[in-house]
């Protein structure tokens, strides 16, 4: 299957997410209807919105994006993934991570602490890489983007060092394939932001 034909999949699968992710988090009050919203998801021609890995990443001035509400701590999850795959979520930040079945060879505790400020994860055991892509889904209505129109391209960026300030240009390793996915009640209106993770350290969400 191509890249473009996988992508067009993550989008439906990232449909049927978003709708999970929303009904554990609870979401209500002004995104009451985001689950109506996310039913009726769209994305833009996945040609158009493909982001492949960028190998010169030099020329990107990029910018964590933050929390529509910062926490006062972090918040770190912690789950056994095996052979069979599975998922670990979020509900406070909105993220959500999907594992497919076979994407590690033997049982591994997966630890997902968020940062407190930005739109960033530090995902553990560090190193680890998957024998297939883990897909990693963002709610957009947990930061803010949350409501507005994009105004510039959204990166999922690989940090490598896990020291990095994150305030001001942020120097990243890799741009992850991703896609953000839209409302077709209000198309310039950010839902989520959907990327593929092959190995763990740090991630952000930047804008560029």
């Amino acid at each position: 299957m191509s890249r473009v034909g996988v992508f067009r999949s993550l989008a439906v699968i990232a449909g049927a997410v978003i709708i999970a992710s929303c009904s554990e988090a609870g979401i209500s009050g002004p995104n009451a209807n985001q689950e109506r919203i996310a039913a009726t998801a769209s994305i833009q021609p996945v040609a158009d919105r493909l982001l492949d890995h960028v190998t010169d990443v030099s020329r990107l001035d990029l910018k964590a994006v933050w929390w529509k509400k910062q926490h006062k701590d972090v918040i770190k999850v912690s789950k056994t993934i095996d052979q069979s795959g599975g998922t670990i979520s979020i509900p406070e930040t909105g993220l959500t991570l999907s594992f497919p079945a076979g994407a590690v060879a033997a049982p591994v505790t997966i630890t997902v602490t968020s940062d407190a400020k930005y739109v960033a994860y530090k995902m553990e055991p560090t190193g680890t890489k998957f024998l297939k892509d883990v897909t990693a889904t963002q709610l957009l209505n947990t930061t803010t983007l949350s409501g507005s129109p994009l105004r510039s391209q959204l990166y999922a960026a690989y940090i490598a060092d896990d020291s990095v300030n994150l305030s001001g240009r942020v120097p990243v390793l890799e741009i992850e394939p991703s896609t953000t996915i839209f409302s077709v009640l209000s198309p310039l209106i950010p839902q989520a932001h959907v990327w593929t993770i092959r190995h763990f350290s740090r991630y952000m969400l930047a804008s560029g």
